[in-house]
């Protein structure tokens, strides 16, 4: 019986060639011996493998030369592959032996090299080295199991498909293949090679529907797998409607990532600038490092605009994109003496950063965005950059050694576009040398003592400031108004054992500035005006002060609540501060009295080195002490909803509120200084608040000046009277998404390669996506808001020394958007200033949802920058560019 099996399984080897089933004995076995030949034995001779010689287990060693390894010695057909095929099948499979056949029925799948075809019917034939796999029709009509073929990128589905196992050529019927995003259907599609394609009768299209919204109808192409398609006379169709725009050829790239390329422009229309095209430029990839695009805007009235913008990137080392524009401005004057305004204007943004893992204790990082004041201005259609008032840029290096020093070089810019200010800061250098214990064993060996518990530390900062208008730019004012100053400080500060619930903290400070010019403000009396004189040289001021800091903490709970009270306990944490320190008047001589009017009755206090870098220490000699009383409140509930630790919620009332100030023993007059006020809190976990206010106790004069008299004296209660304040609210809601499974997940940006985004491409991408909603708006969030809300004012010396004044600053922001209809969303985004009572901004966009389309529609009705803009374009980013767009906009 066991020979019978054995020539039984060598038979069917045979006739199988090199086929080998997954559920078979072996699927690895690639070939066999052909023995269909007349006069060969189907039935080779088997050694017995038993008879060979072994080494005796007595020790003596037979001779084996000569013996020979038990295999099966059979060569490779002619007709055999060179890799194994896997098939299965669901329902049964058919051998036909003697026509070397296998047809796998239900759900049959072959797998040979990077391809895998499954089907509801595969016949496999050896003779051909062929694969045929068909589709079936189920009692309705409808087909099922279709034949998919997928290949290394390359997927293939068809009613019919026939292909050749060596040659890899093949012909379908009624196919759809996918190329990346576009996908093409063919009446007939014939492979002539593993990354060639030809097609007749054929559609392209970037729906991923049977029946797609829309295609390219050509009566035949060519494709080349990851690269192009090439087509025939060629006409789109949209819900199966021919459009009577017909091309004598179509060029599709397929290439994936990135690639060189024109780019295309988009027509806009404006009262002021013209007729204008927008965006017209071109993608250069220069290397796998490196690539630039250039884009350019043109309009009618003669106006233009050129970008450069290069980007690089080098893997776990650093990347980074620069935008370079220039601005030729010509637009319609509303002045009637003449015709147009013009402009040259300019931005340079630049932003850098280095992988932390590239080089362990240096990093540097740049974010740059500096340029004329009036940029913003002329910058078409983008409202949120038109209000953008400040520019700023900063240019970082650091350096640390081990964990005792650091250094920290940085550059520094930021200009105000309204008053035309511009002031940088390079070089900044700061060099921190890390709290040391001196005294401190190296190795300690039991309670240390309290001396060696004595720490030292260093903080040096060295600047540069330049400080001018941007019409006096030029190098002899910037010679002119650089001014440099340096700043030393050594803390010393001791820690010692708890005496019980108090923590003892005593502490010495020195602290050296240093600065390069003296201011000295005089009242000019033939022109009545205040004039500042100002000498160069070298200046020092010194500061010194020791204290003595008490601190604890207090607890409270209350718990007192009814067994229905959806509150079980409130907890009140205090924590109270008292520090004692002295501080002697090293300062005295950097102040002096200057007559600020015509009266020469008031006089204000000024240092010489107001104005400077670092600015003066502060005058006088303190000896007192200095509070604070901070407080928390938090609250546990009971939570229907969550169970755990009991359905009992630890939630937060009000983070902390308290105040801080200080009282001067030494002083001779206005010994008790301004109260600061605070509070913080997020109610409900949504509802952030923060407010903080200056309590002046002094009152004042009838011209605001300070009195040293209590505003509770004379008989009246008065704590004081606040002289700044803010506040701040803001708050989101949003829905729950109709599908968990499509909500969005966070990317993890550290191991992200792209280059980082400058605060005006940051701008661009946000106005972009409210041009074209409908690519990022997200309908599986039904309706979100966003709310925020400031106030502040500041009471401020008038610049002319006449009094003080009050300055108030008011304004609301709302954004949200929700869904009309589960395909339309419409949104806005709003800010209302209530010193101007005015809407400074009001953008709105509708989107529409169309499968494979999108519809976006963008209008900014109110502001100086007016805007509307429509566009219809595929979805997808191979065919972004094939879009219907109409903007119009307006400057004021």
């Amino acid at each position: 019986m066991p020979i019978l099996l054995a020539a039984l399984f060598l038979l069917t080897v045979n006739v199988l060639g090199n086929y080998s089933r997954t559920t078979g004995f072996d699927n690895t076995l690639t070939a066999y011996q052909d023995t269909t030949k007349p006069g060969t034995d189907t039935i080779p001779r088997l050694r017995d493998s038993a008879a060979r010689k072994t080494v005796d287990t007595a020790g003596k060693k037979n001779d084996t030369s000569g013996i020979k390894t038990d295999t099966f010695g059979i060569k490779l057909s002619k007709d055999s592959l060179d890799a194994p095929i896997h098939y299965s099948a669901s329902d049964s499979m058919v051998m036909d032996i003697p026509n070397k056949r296998i047809i796998m029925y239900s759900k049959g799948q072959v797998k040979y090299k990077d391809m895998d075809l499954t089907a509801d019917s595969i016949e496999m034939d050896q003779s051909k080295n062929e694969v045929i796999a068909t589709s079936r029709r189920d009692s309705a009509g409808n087909f099922r199991g279709r034949p998919k073929m997928v290949q290394a990128e390359s997927i293939l589905d068809a009613d019919f498909m026939r292909f050749n196992t060596k040659t890899m050529k093949g012909l379908t019927q009624s196919a759809i293949t996918a190329q990346g995003e576009m996908i093409v259907h063919g009446a007939t599609i014939k492979k002539i090679s593993p990354t060639e394609y030809f097609a007749a009768r054929g559609i392209i299209t970037t729906c991923n529907l049977d029946t797609p919204h829309f295609n390219f109808r050509t009566p035949r192409m060519k494709m080349v797998t990851q690269k192009l398609a090439i087509t025939g006379p060629i006409h789109p169709e949209f819900e199966g409607v021919p459009v009577p725009i017909y091309l004598p050829f179509g060029f599709f790239p397929l290439n994936q990532g990135r690639h060189s390329g024109m780019l295309p422009p988009q027509f806009a229309a404006s009262d002021q600038f013209g007729l204008g095209l927008e965006g017209l430029g071109y993608y250069k990839v220069i290397n796998d490092y490196f690539d630039v695009t250039l884009r350019t805007n043109i309009y009618s009235y003669g106006g233009w605009a050129a970008f450069v913008t290069p980007t690089y990137r080098k893997r776990y080392r650093y990347n980074g994109s620069m935008n370079l524009a220039y601005q030729s401005t010509r637009i319609l004057s509303n002045d009637a003496k003449q015709e147009f305004t013009t402009a040259q204007t300019f931005n340079i943004s630049w932003s850098h950063s280095v992988d932390s893992r590239a080089r362990p204790g240096q990093s540097f990082s740049a974010n740059v965005n500096a340029g004329s004041s009036k940029y913003n201005q002329y910058v078409t259609n983008n409202p949120l950059r038109n209000y953008q008032n400040s520019l700023s840029s900063s240019i970082t290096y650091s350096k640390t050694w081990g964990t005792m020093f650091n250094l920290t070089a940085s550059a520094n810019h930021n200009q105000n576009n309204t008053t035309t200010l511009i002031n940088m800061n390079l070089p900044n250098v700061a060099f921190t040398v890390n709290t040391f214990y001196p005294f401190a064993r190296k190795e300690a060996v039991g309670a240390s003592k309290w001396y060696e518990k004595l720490g030292i530390g260093l903080n040096t900062n060295v600047a540069n400031q330049i400080s001018l208008y941007e019409k006096d730019f030029s190098l002899s004012k910037i010679l002119d108004t650089m001014q440099w100053g340096a700043q030393h400080s050594i803390p010393i500060q001791l820690s010692l054992p708890s005496l019980g619930p108090l923590q003892v903290s005593p502490g010495i400070s020195f602290q050296e500035k240093w600065y390069s010019r003296k201011f000295t403000r005089e009242w000019d009396k033939v022109n009545n005006r205040m004039d500042t004189l100002t000498e160069k040289g070298f200046y020092t001021m010194r500061d010194i002060s020791f204290s003595l800091g008490l601190s604890t903490a207090i607890f409270g709970k209350f718990e007192k609540f009814g067994p229905n009270s959806p509150i079980t306990a409130i907890r009140h944490v205090i924590r109270p501060t008292l520090s004692i320190s002295y501080k002697p008047d090293l300062s005295k001589g950097a102040y002096y009295n200057a007559q600020i009017d015509s009266t020469g009755k008031n006089f204000y206090r000024f240092s010489h080195f107001d104005g400077t870098i670092f600015g003066p220490f502060g005058e006088g000699q303190f000896g007192g002490i200095s509070f604070g009383l901070d407080n928390n409140l938090e609250a546990k509930v009971r939570s229907k909803k969550d169970t755990t630790d009991g359905g009992i919620k630890k939630i937060r009332l009000i983070d902390g509120f308290g105040f801080n100030g200080g009282y001067n023993f030494l002083a001779d007059s206005f010994k008790l200084s301004t109260i600061s006020l605070y509070l913080r809190s997020t109610l409900f976990e949504k509802i952030n608040i923060t407010a903080g206010a200056n309590l002046d106790p002094y009152k004042v004069n009838d011209r605001g000046f300070r009195i040293d008299e209590y505003s509770w004296s004379g008989g009246r209660f008065s704590p004081g009277r606040i002289t700044s304040g803010n506040v701040a609210v803001s708050t989101s809601f949003q829905s729950k998404p109709k599908d968990d499974k499509k909500a969005p997940k966070e990317e993890d940006s550290f191991n992200s390669q792209l280059p980082p985004m400058t605060p005006e491409e940051q701008q661009e991408q946000l106005m972009f996506a409210r041009q074209n909603p409908a690519e990022f708006t997200d309908f599986n969030i039904p309706w979100s808001l966003n709310l925020s809300y400031s106030f502040s004012f500041s009471r401020l010396f008038k610049a002319d020394y006449s009094g003080w004044e009050t300055q108030t600053n008011s304004n609301v922001s709302v954004n949200g958007d929700f869904n009309l209809t589960p395909k339309w969303k419409v949104g806005v985004n709003t800010y209302y200033d209530f010193r101007t009572s005015s809407i400074q901004m009001l953008t709105m966009f509708l989107s529409r949802e169309m499968h494979c389309w999108q519809l976006s529609i963008n209008v900014t009705p109110v502001g100086t920058y007016r805007s509307f803009n429509i566009t219809i374009n595929p979805k997808s980013g191979l065919l972004r560019d094939l879009r219907i767009n109409r903007t119009r906009f307006y400057y004021q």
